[in-house]
């Protein structure tokens, strides 16, 4: 259950980021479903590889580089779903921390919801 509301968290948040954020677009809300659910397999299976593989250059600039992490986790997400596109590197970085932070307020109030 928790990765379903994973899943729709990012979708919503991945749309409310396309209206904030000029950066971003986002073709129909059944792209932002995808594109959700690819951010999501992308978040729980490569983020953790290059979390592991990078932590010497993180520990280096004193956490710094996840962001840059978070950043090809959304870069790649973008890249797999024809719908959705994020333009330009440091935009990136800026919506994928958009993205985290309001996924991970409407992932809370889901779970509150369900309970």
């Amino acid at each position: 259950m928790r990765i379903v509301i994973t899943w729709i968290a990012n979708s919503f948040a991945i749309l409310l980021v396309a209206q904030l954020v000029h950066s971003v677009s986002v073709d129909s809300v059944r792209d932002a479903f995808v594109a959700g659910a690819v951010l999501t397999a992308v978040n729980a299976i490569v983020r953790p590889l290059l979390v592991i593989l990078t932590l010497p250059l993180t520990i280096l600039t004193l956490g710094l580089f996840y962001f840059v992490v978070t950043g090809l986790c959304l870069r790649l997400a973008a890249h797999l779903v024809p719908g959705f596109a994020v333009r330009g590197w440091f935009m990136t970085i800026v919506a994928s921390i958009l993205i985290g932070l309001s996924s991970a307020i409407i992932a809370k109030a889901l779970t509150k919801a369900t309970d």
